[in-house]
């Protein structure tokens, strides 16, 4: 049984895992973090980690940019893995993120979901196929009213598994209206919707000369990057430090 912290286990995402956890016989989590203490949990909770004296097998770590540097010195000074998901993390907390991984084992991914993940690898597959055969390929990705940034950090590392599989030959275009030509076969056209209370969904179009491959992973919650967090933790407890992430928990 592999013994979890939970990070940030009174937001959102920590209750959504703390939900999963209880119906999953390979993990328990036997201690949380959060400096909200108004909800009742069925294991103890410590308003920093610094005070958590729970020992843990690995932490999840769903809290927010403010709180990683902390965690980060904790988990690397106890030699303890961590799944790191905050988003939002400064240069100097992506460089104290690879420090931390010389002393422990992180993992850390764009997007948590295994259905995201299995898909990056797909594409990876499918472009040296069908993009060296001259298919056009665009990507559209919808996400709701709220979502600040565009496109998607998901989206962008779809593009990027294709491009990278294919030596990066191809050029991101976000916005046509400006330029009157026709489309460059060595483009990749990034489209962003914005609407409604949309989870998530990616779209990667291959079109080619009378046929049409399409690629589509939709969220219906956000219950999918909880159950792939929780599956990246069983993975990571008793690695030896260095960088993973979620292509090292989907292996095929």
């Amino acid at each position: 049984m592999v013994r979890a912290i939970m990070h940030g286990c009174n937001g959102k995402m920590g209750q959504v895992i703390t939900g999963l956890v209880k119906a999953d016989e390979g993990i328990e989590i036997v201690a949380g973090i959060d400096t909200y203490t108004g909800i009742r949990n069925d294991y103890p909770v410590f308003e920093s980690i610094g005070q958590c004296d729970v020992q843990a097998d690995v932490v999840i770590d769903f809290s927010n940019a403010g709180a990683v540097d902390g965690l980060l010195d904790y988990c690397a000074g106890r030699g303890i893995p961590v799944v790191l998901c905050t988003t939002g993390l400064s240069e100097e907390q992506l460089e104290k993120v690879k420090a931390a991984s010389e002393d422990t084992a992180v993992l850390k991914s764009a997007n948590m979901s295994l259905g995201i993940n299995l898909l990056l690898k797909l594409l990876a597959e499918a472009a040296k196929v069908l993009g060296g055969a001259g298919f056009d390929i665009e990507l559209i990705e919808r996400h709701h009213n709220q979502k600040v940034d565009a496109p998607s950090g998901t989206a962008l590392a779809l593009a990027d598994s294709i491009n990278e599989s294919m030596d990066n030959a191809y050029e991101y275009v976000y916005d046509r209206s400006q330029v009157r030509k026709k489309r460059d076969k060595k483009e990749m056209g990034i489209s962003a919707v914005r609407g409604g209370t949309i989870v998530g969904e990616h779209e990667v179009i291959f079109a080619g000369a009378d046929e049409v491959i399409e690629f589509r992973h939709t969220a219906y919650s956000k219950a999918v990057f909880g159950k792939g967090a929780v599956e990246a933790a069983k993975f990571l407890a008793g690695r030896p430090a260095g960088m993973y992430d979620m292509s090292d928990v989907i292996r095929f």
